[in-house]
């Protein structure tokens, strides 16, 4: 297939380059590319120039901003004040005169808002063809579709005009195009990126999504869009018993054989290839049932669930715009027939599914699936509209029904060398586990997505790789540093099973810098732990080495009476280290 753009043109050189020149960037590669179908809206460059100087005037007066200069493309469904909102259908057009929350923190921190991308109309369908705006093409194969719904926020991506994408994800329209263009695509639990400001397609799974090349860019994008916001209704904050990690060494279920028979057969050898890489990098894998999901994915175009899009745009299409597209019309206009028994009886199976969902993963740290089934031309779906684009939501359409989230990043290629797309798809809230599993799949650090927590600094039995590490991990912890503390501090070995040590404040000068570890563990978590911590431990606050008081392990004076001093060795693995026989063999 042909490539439309010369790759030596577009290497990334955005991470060393100012505000300014990364927008000088930007429309460079707009130039290089010639792909006007990315988009509905561009802004004038004098505004995206004069929001670029404002940057350098922020950084300059000493302000601290993490998107610095990153440039935004944003759905066309997503409200930015001033710029039109279309919804990809002309006749429906309206100027917003408030940006979407989500958008704004984003630019808050520093990003540059380029303009509105295509989309399929009114963010219904999978193939990024269904816009009176042209299809959006493949980033590396313009015969073959880019994906949609959120097809030119994916495309201006991968093509490296824009940094950040931002689309939204109803039924896999944030994962689909991140599969098909080799990008990295978070798709959060509902709710926890607020919705204010989209135009609804189902609004009760409707969430705003977020496209990148790399897993930590696209966390840190969702970090900051996460959090809730009055004006969305449907926002939530991260629970307090929220898991902080994944375990070092997680298992993963994956499906069996009879639940991937909808993948082609490249896309199937992609998949046993990624499965094995999977075990190659240490993850427990097992086969798991999901036949069930499935059937559950089928009720948001085939239930009455799809009453919600009649709701959302129903009586607009009903008259007759010009520029609406006519397999969304359809597809729409078919949702006004549910009854209201019906909806109740889908409502009702979803609910059960969920539990059998909870059953099923339990034990499971993360269920990895084909992101879709297969990468068809744009030709073919233009033949075959509906049948291709129902049979690439197969894996992609239970998530939000069922309030699951799910990472989507490339998996391993097919056997011709183009891109397959997984996902980690994990319960609502557990987001930061599925990017856990996603960085070690793609063999890069993983990103923070949640930062709601209590630092808790450990010191014996609970650092990696000791007996009681356990422990931290079943709480979800994650680890954020080896610490030292101040040498107010003295450590002996206690007579415990299994061996601890116990850390005890005697006072300034009086002990010596102990090395620890710190984690970061949910508020409910550390609840927990406290609750079921035997004696002679206890929590206190720990003084540590670079002025930080930390919460950390400590225990009773009277518990050291007696005890063997070990402040010598500077930490506990080191005593252990010093106390293990020497092997004269």
């Amino acid at each position: 297939m042909s490539v439309s753009v010369d790759a030596s043109k577009l290497e990334p050189t955005r991470i060393t380059l100012s505000p300014t020149e990364r927008v000088d960037d930007a429309f460079r590669r707009i130039a290089a590319v010639d792909r006007p179908e990315i988009w509905i809206t561009l802004r004038p460059a004098e505004d995206v120039y004069a929001d670029a100087a404002a940057i350098e005037s922020r950084i300059a007066a000493g302000e601290y901003l993490p998107l610095a200069g990153q440039i935004l493309a944003v759905k066309d469904n997503i409200d930015v004040a001033g710029l039109t909102t279309t919804a990809g259908c002309p006749e429906f057009a309206y100027v917003p005169d408030r940006t979407a929350t989500a958008v704004r923190r984003l630019v808050d921190q520093g990003a540059i808002v380029l303009g509105k991308t295509n989309l399929d109309q009114f963010a219904t369908g999978l193939v990024g063809t269904r816009s009176p705006y042209g299809a959006v093409r493949c980033s590396w194969d313009p015969e073959r579709v880019s994906g949609g719904s959120s097809s030119g926020s994916a495309v201006a991506v991968a093509l490296g005009i824009a940094d950040i994408g931002i689309g939204t994800d109803t039924a896999g329209s944030g994962r689909v195009p991140a599969a098909f263009n080799g990008l990295v695509g978070i798709k959060a639990t509902l709710g926890v990126i607020p919705a204010d400001g989209v135009v609804p397609a189902c609004v009760d799974y409707d969430c705003v999504t977020v496209f990148a090349t790399e897993l930590d860019a696209a966390a840190a994008a969702a970090r900051i869009m996460a959090g809730p916001a009055s004006r969305d209704p449907r926002s939530r904050a991260w629970p307090t018993d929220v898991r902080l990690a994944a375990p070092a060494q997680p298992r993963v279920a994956v499906p069996r054989d009879e639940d991937l028979t909808a993948l082609g057969a490249d896309y199937r050898q992609a998949f046993d290839d990624t499965v094995q890489a999977l075990t190659d990098k240490g993850f427990r894998v097992d086969t798991v049932d999901i036949s069930a999901l499935l059937d559950a994915a089928r009720l948001l175009y085939d239930g009455a669930v799809v009453a919600e899009r009649y709701t959302a745009v129903g009586r607009f299409l009903d008259t007759a715009p010009a520029g609406a597209d006519p397999v969304v019309t359809a597809i729409v206009g078919s949702a006004r027939r549910p009854a209201g028994h019906e909806l109740v009886a889908d409502l009702d199976t979803l609910v059960r599914v969920k539990a059998q969902t909870r059953d099923l993963l339990a034990g499971f740290d993360g269920l990895l699936l084909p992101t879709t089934t297969e990468h068809p031309t744009i030709a073919a779906v233009q033949a075959e509209p509906i049948d291709i684009n129902r049979r690439m939501g197969t894996y992609t359409n239970f998530c939000n029904l069922l309030d699951m989230a799910a990472v989507a990043v490339p998996g391993m290629p097919t056997a011709a060398g183009e891109p397959f797309g997984v996902m980690f798809v994990v319960p609502g809230f557990t987001d930061q586990v599925a990017v856990d599993l996603a960085a070690r799949l793609t063999g890069v650090p993983a990103p923070a997505l949640v930062e709601d927590g209590v630092e808790l600094a450990v010191f014996g039995a609970h650092l990696r790789g000791q007996p009681l590490h356990f422990q931290l991990e079943d709480l979800g912890a994650r680890f954020v540093d080896t610490v030292t503390t101040t040498d107010a501090y003295r450590l002996t070995a206690l007579a415990t099973t299994p061996p601890k040590p116990g850390l005890v404040r005697r006072g300034p000068d009086t002990g010596a810098p102990i090395v620890g570890e710190l984690f970061r563990v949910s508020p409910a978590g550390l609840g927990r732990f406290l609750a079921a911590l035997p004696a002679p431990m206890a929590l206190t606050s720990v003084e540590l080495s670079d002025g930080r008081a930390v919460v950390g392990f400590s225990c009773t004076h009277d518990a050291v009476d007696g005890a063997t001093d070990i402040t010598e060795f500077g930490s506990w693995v080191a005593y252990l280290a010093a106390s293990r026989p020497v092997s004269t063999s």
